[in-house]
């Protein structure tokens, strides 16, 4: 189902749920946990901060010492939109990941892989780029299409495409870089024999987003265009297009009026936070509480997930008890604003 609420979240490649995890010979891999219980997970998801409190409980007799993974959303391919490449580098300075653990800060890790975006499941591509010697940050390198692909043969570059390092263009001859970089936050953690602990991550989230366009009515009768598959990625509604339409015919009314030149002007923002992790632990999650802060009551929001109410003039919940986490979470905002006032 949908949800159309009027809300504002900066959008940000925003974190995930904490993970059991091991860095291995294929890179960092998520394991299932037969141990520790996720007893609670409260999400608060806004514009200047998000923060993440868990509670953990050992329910064996022993000791349990595992490596915990917070994943980033890979950085899409191309980037087109989604973030500020040139801010990827410093992510770790912009982000200002802290992290408590029963109310103690601990020493935190950085590990990046190298995934495919196209295939069920990450895959570290780490060692397959640097086997062929290609730079990883191939957007760091203006002139990688002439240095590396375009000196490759036809059919190593089919090769490649079956492998999933490169993507052709359905209508050229064009092939460029199909991986994506994801970004893990990790730790060492001590869980005590039949103890709770509790865990807090909190962070600056990373602005992201594109000038809008896709939402417009020119846009969506346009088949070719692909507003379908992105209707249903954000669960965008009639509610929600009605409500777009309603303000964007305002809008106008008021570029009219001023008399400016510059028209209506408007963003959309995507908010994910993967939460498919937190099915790791042992059993669902017991209590799950997610709070959304909105900034103005005249954007648009769009996103999957049921059992929303509103608890207060800016926020809105959802709360799930046993609950397994069976896809991440994407939040569609549309956000108008005075072109001449920016």
């Amino acid at each position: 189902t949908s949800l159309a609420l009027i809300a504002l979240l900066q959008t940000t490649p925003a974190m995930a749920n904490d993970s059991s995890a091991a860095i291995g010979l294929g890179g960092l891999e998520l394991k299932q946990s037969d141990a520790i219980s996720m007893d609670s997970e409260d999400l608060f998801l806004s514009r200047q901060k998000v923060i993440v409190k868990y509670r953990f409980t050992n329910t064996s007799d022993r000791d349990v010492e595992t490596m915990v993974s917070f994943p980033l959303p890979p950085i899409p391919n191309a980037m087109d939109g989604y973030i500020d490449v040139a801010s990827f580098s410093d992510w770790r300075e912009q982000l200002q990941f802290k992290t408590l653990v029963d109310g103690k800060p601990v020493e935190l890790g950085y590990y990046e892989a190298v995934v495919l975006s196209d295939r069920a499941g990450p895959k570290d591509l780490s060692a397959k780029i640097k086997a062929l010697g290609w730079p990883i940050r191939y957007w760091e390198d203006y002139e990688f299409d002439q240095t590396y692909i375009e000196k490759l043969s036809n059919a190593d570059k089919a090769k490649l495409v079956a492998e999933g390092v490169l993507r052709k263009d359905p209508d050229s001859d064009y092939h460029f870089p199909n991986w994506q970089m994801q970004a893990h936050v990790t730790r060492k953690q001590i869980f005590p024999a039949g103890k709770t602990i509790s865990v807090e991550h909190s962070y600056k989230p990373i602005a992201g987003g594109s000038v809008g366009g896709a939402l417009t009515p020119e846009y969506r009768k346009d088949a070719g265009m692909g507003f379908k598959d992105y209707a249903a990625k954000y669960c965008i509604d009639k509610v929600f297009l009605a409500g777009f339409d309603k303000r964007l015919a305002a809008e106008k009314k008021k570029s009219k009026a001023r008399g400016d030149e510059f028209g209506v002007a408007y963003m959309e923002h995507w908010l994910d936070y993967i939460l498919k992790p937190g099915a790791n632990w042992k059993g669902p999650i017991k209590d799950f509480r997610l709070v959304i802060d909105k900034e103005k009551p005249d954007n648009l929001l769009s996103v999957c997930l049921t059992g929303v109410k509103k608890i207060g003039p800016t926020r809105f919940e959802v709360r799930k008890t046993n609950f397994e986490p069976k896809q991440n979470i994407e939040i569609l905002i549309a956000e108008f604003y005075d072109p001449a006032a920016m």
